[in-house]
């Protein structure tokens, strides 16, 4: 079978499956595992690549407003290619190809190749996800071997938090995925959050993310903040932290007082709606109860943006 990737997350879902030698065509996006970058790469994206925060926001909406794709499809690529099997999702159409961009190129591709949508808005979605691309890859028992794996480490860490955390022990917890403007993060977030030992002050379980004035953050006042910027790996976010720093109220800000301002990666955890979304649990788990929490040794720590 020939598998072709229009999501970063499915990617790691197909090479996780061992199903890595039946993946012949990736997205520019997908980076890991490191030995997927040198297959061929079937997307393209519109917006420039050296865009600030401010200017991707706007290009985004500008271009949903005018029902223009963000990304487009190399058809002269899925020709060559002939995928048997498309992987994509239906769930954003800010992380990947329009639905109706799949459906029209598979119109054009010989052999009418099978097209899998994946939309996860939890844990339990991701799981069933990672099923599906099993099923219909005909390694259902290793599908369920890797989900039994991932749900027992989610275990471990909620029994820890239900066992060990006092409910006056969990601190209001903040998450930003994005900066300029300030985004909340919904889906699957709040429900990370919950299970690490922490309460969410912004709210969205299972639902889109949405912006926030500075002023709900002030309001909100979380005791420990969060920033994993979606798509953006850690040094990139990095160079976007001044916008937060110089804003008013900024030192007032319990987080700030506390020193309890976490950045992390989040082109490689937090927003990609794969098998990372347990690290990225065991990550935060970490980070708001370290002596509760020991961290796995193959992940690195949050960073402390705000050095105690």
């Amino acid at each position: 079978m020939k598998i072709v990737s229009l999501l970063p997350s499915a990617t790691e879902i197909i090479c996780l499956l061992e199903l890595g030698d039946q993946l012949v065509g990736v997205t520019h996006e997908c980076d890991f595992p490191a030995e997927v970058s040198s297959l061929p790469k079937v997307t393209k994206t519109h917006i420039p690549k050296a865009a600030c925060s401010k200017e991707i926001d706007r290009l985004v909406n500008d271009h949903l407003q005018n029902n223009l794709a963000l990304y487009s499809l190399d058809m002269e690529v899925l020709h060559e290619l002939q995928p048997d099997m498309i992987i994509t999702q239906a769930l954003c159409d800010v992380c990947a190809v329009a639905e109706e961009d799949v459906k029209a190129a598979v119109c054009e591709l010989p052999g009418n190749p099978r097209v899998i949508n994946l939309e996860p808005l939890s844990l339990e979605d991701v799981y069933q996800t990672i099923l599906l691309v099993g099923k219909n890859c005909q390694c259902l028992d290793r599908a369920q071997s890797t989900v039994a794996g991932l749900g027992q480490r989610e275990q471990q860490v909620r029994q820890r938090t239900e066992q060990r955390v006092p409910e006056a022990d969990r601190p209001n917890v903040g998450f930003l995925e994005w900066l300029d403007p300030p985004f909340n993060a919904g889906h699957w977030i709040p429900e990370l959050i919950r299970y690490a030992g922490g309460i969410d002050v912004f709210g969205n379980l299972y639902q889109p993310s949405e912006t926030l004035t500075w002023e709900k953050i002030v309001q909100c006042d979380p005791d420990v903040l969060f920033i994993a910027c979606c798509g953006f790996n850690l040094q990139r976010t990095l160079e976007d932290m001044p916008i937060l720093i110089n804003k008013a109220n900024w030192t007032d800000l319990r987080c700030v007082k506390n020193k309890r301002v976490y950045i992390c990666d989040g082109n490689a955890y937090f927003s990609r709606s794969g098998p990372r979304l347990i690290d990225s649990l065991e990550i935060m788990a970490n980070a708001l109860h370290p002596q509760i929490h020991p961290l796995p040794d193959h992940l690195m720590p949050a960073i402390s943006y705000l050095k105690k």
